[in-house]
């Protein structure tokens, strides 16, 4: 793939180099001088001088035949742009943009990014999924399917306790994938009984993310 990424920071640059090691053709776009020294340095030829929000360098950097176009600046109004040229001026097929503040996720769903990666919604998962006593955390969105995979801790007071699946009400707009007990995976099935502190993997889109949390008595 012939992919161009916007912004050579920290993240920039190791994303390229791990996609050069890849096999893929890579053109870093990088419009600080100092910086771009610094970058040519190691990756040589796969870093352009050029800021990434005009449409002069993606030109030069031949978005025209980009597969996709990854913008990882630290402004979300600038990988908004570069994400938005890419799409409407150069017809990218994919678009994927840092998303640094999480306020800004519906914004950029609306005007048609493929993919958001919020560094800041990654982490408080993390921090929620140690917390003593979270029950229900949100792991990722699968945005092009609509759905997302979610973890829920079964209180010791929920109603499905002591329940085999078979006689829980399950929302329709949910999968369950997994069960962990203790150290023990457990693969749903209908007679498998649900314990206090079962920690369940499931699958769901967003409507099925409340009905699965009162079900389990999350809400």
């Amino acid at each position: 793939m012939y992919i161009i990424v916007g912004g050579g920071g920290d993240v920039g640059y190791y994303l390229t180099r791990y996609l050069l090691q890849q096999g893929h053709e890579i053109l870093l776009l990088e419009k600080e001088n100092g910086r771009f020294q610094t970058l040519s340095e190691e990756l040589g030829q796969a870093v352009l001088k050029g800021d990434a929000c005009e449409a002069r360098t993606m030109e030069e950097a031949g978005a025209r035949r980009a597969d996709a176009v990854i913008a990882v600046t630290g402004e979300d109004e600038d990988n908004l742009v570069i994400c938005q040229m890419a799409k409407k001026r150069f017809n990218v097929a994919r678009t994927i943009a840092r998303l640094n503040n999480p306020k800004h996720e519906e914004l950029f769903q609306r005007l048609g990014i493929d993919v958001t990666v919020s560094p800041t919604k990654a982490i408080l998962s993390l921090i929620e999924s140690e917390l003593p006593g979270q029950r229900f955390v949100l792991l990722m969105n699968l945005k092009r399917a609509g759905l997302e995979i979610i973890q829920i801790v079964v209180p010791s007071l929920s109603p499905v306790v002591g329940k085999p699946l078979s006689q829980i009400n399950l929302p329709r707009r949910s999968n369950l994938a997994l069960i962990i007990r203790g150290e023990e995976p457990i693969i749903p099935s209908a007679d498998v009984t649900i314990e206090a502190n079962d920690e369940i993997y499931a699958l769901v889109n967003r409507d099925g993310e409340e009905e699965l949390r009162r079900t389990f008595g999350n809400a």
